[in-house]
């Protein structure tokens, strides 16, 4: 492994001879070869008209780099080899991607909040320093008083970036909540039983 390469779980890696189970999985989810929203939804178990839904549509529009609306096999293995090996600022950088619902590369309060609320009934950020008993409001005001540097009611991407990797309650209250391994390794027994038939 080089210097700069992460040390996973072996049950998270994704190494490269799974590549070709991935691929098989991924075109008998989707024939096609273009992964849709609703098929992206159907593979993590999301129903439509829930706040998972309305989570789920931000991170497929990231992971759908040349938003075509929908994502191929190469943005599929890329969002994967994100969120199971990617480093912490790509994480965030991504994650600011997700969060910011309009595109204008700033997060406002009513983008945050709703962030907060979908992370809230999630339960994220239990611990020590958990949001227990705060309102989304005053989540949102902890979050802006904390990364928001210069004060104008919007976080840039270098605010979020920064002011995450310098906060560890930020960090654990943000993290990202789309986590592919359980998919991956179903897909992966799945396709060993065909293989055994």
């Amino acid at each position: 492994m080089g210097q700069n390469q992460q040390i996973q779980a072996p049950d998270e890696e994704l190494e490269l001879n799974n590549i070709q189970d991935l691929y098989k999985s991924f075109i008998m989810e989707c024939p096609s070869g273009s992964l849709y929203l609703h098929e992206f939804k159907r593979m993590f178990g999301v129903q439509n008209g829930t706040p998972e839904s309305q989570y789920m549509d931000c991170i497929f529009r990231a992971f759908d780099m040349n938003h075509d609306n929908t994502m191929d096999f190469i943005e599929y293995v890329a969002a994967l080899h994100l969120v199971l090996r990617g480093k912490l600022e790509d994480k965030l950088r991504w994650s600011f991607k997700v969060f910011d619902g309009d595109d204008n590369g700033q997060l406002d309060r009513d983008e945050l909040r709703k962030i907060i609320i979908y992370k809230i009934k999630k339960g994220s950020g239990s611990g020590d320093m958990c949001t227990e008993g705060l309102t989304p409001d005053e989540v949102c005001e902890r979050i802006f008083k904390a990364v928001d540097v210069n004060s104008d009611g919007q976080i840039t991407l270098d605010e979020f970036v920064q002011g995450v990797q310098k906060n560890p309650w930020l960090q654990n209250f943000l993290h990202l909540d789309f986590n592919p391994s359980g998919w991956v390794q179903r897909k992966k027994k799945s396709g060993e039983e065909v293989y055994k038939k």
